[in-house]
């Protein structure tokens, strides 16, 4: 018998692997905090958080957090240390949140210590994933044992695994991308060329691996899926929370007008200040991640940062 998985969390990345692993005819149960939005969803079999996609028939939907073999934790990652307690036993958590928590500045394998964990992280738009089109990402724990049970029980037909052993360094990749991908949307936005945007991926890469290999981390895992593959799509692809976030600011537009007009979290925001603390406590310089803080915090405009950047003293790559 398969083993029994449930999604924590019902945003959209939450429901996209839901609906695959249904698909997939796993037994899998989506949990949604709030008991109104679980019967709507299981009455019209959709989800406003991922529009388009059909909510399979054997995809069991709750309010109630369920007993499971295996918790997948797609929640914000401001809400992960909250959600901890909720789940029962000691059953393996896969950690889906991309971020660092803004009090401790700890990224989601460092909150996770004292039950199974491992971190899932890659390029994967949700409504891709939802659609069955071909996918891969990273599975990282340093457990190896734990690491290949979780593969086969959660890889399908159309979304590839790959295991690792540095959880910290995926963790990282997909936290760090979304502040580099706001860079880059307000770069786009603001009309300043693809030749800028290629430059600041590559040295957004750089600073990224700077930091993992500071932090105990492996810079050759940011080269990877979890790393280079997850930010070349925020940074290139329009379904990018982060990039369009980026995009609106270039144009002109107010942080807070744009976040009015959202209800999924753009993690890159508050991502961007706590990466650059993060970075300054081990001594790394990261002068796109504090450019991207310095402008959600309002204190530069854009043409003051591009400035900036361009003006910092020239060394050798």
């Amino acid at each position: 018998m398969s083993e029994q998985i449930a999604m924590i969390g019902a945003g959209a990345w939450g429901t996209a692997l839901a609906v695959l692993m249904a698909q997939a005819g796993k037994n899998v149960t989506l949990w949604a905090r709030d008991a109104e939005r679980a019967d709507i969803m299981r009455v019209t079999r959709h989800n406003i958080r991922l529009p388009g996609a059909v909510l399979p028939d054997n995809l069991r939907i709750t309010a109630q957090v369920p007993a499971a073999d295996i918790y997948v934790v797609a929640v914000p990652m401001q809400h992960l240390r909250a959600a901890l307690p909720n789940l029962p036993g000691n059953a393996p958590l896969v950690l889906c949140c991309k971020g660092l928590e803004s009090a401790s500045l700890l990224l989601a394998p460092e909150i996770v210590t004292e039950r199974p964990a491992a971190m899932l992280s890659g390029p994967n738009f949700a409504h891709e994933v939802a659609a069955m089109l071909p996918a891969a990402a990273v599975l990282a724990t340093p457990d190896a044992g734990l690491r290949a049970m979780l593969i086969a029980a959660l890889k399908t037909d159309t979304l590839r695994l790959y295991g690792s052993a540095d959880a910290l360094g995926a963790a990282l990749g997909g936290a760090a991308k979304n502040v580099i991908a706001i860079a880059a949307g307000v770069v786009m936005g603001a009309g300043l060329g693809e030749n800028a945007r290629a430059a600041l991926i590559t040295r957004g890469l750089a600073e990224i691996s700077r930091l993992a290999a500071a932090l105990g981390g492996k810079a050759e895992t940011i080269s990877g899926l979890s790393g280079l593959g997850d930010l070349l799509l925020t940074c290139t692809g329009p379904g990018s929370r982060n990039f369009s976030l980026g995009f609106s600011l270039g144009k002109g537009e107010r942080l807070a007008e744009i976040l009015s007009r959202r209800t999924a979290v753009t993690e890159g925001v508050t991502t961007a200040p706590a990466l650059l603390a993060r970075a300054a406590a081990a001594g790394v310089d990261m002068p796109i991640t504090a450019a991207v803080a310095k402008l959600l915090a309002g204190g530069a405009g854009i043409a003051q940062t591009m400035a900036e950047l361009m003006g910092r003293a020239l060394k050798d790559e």
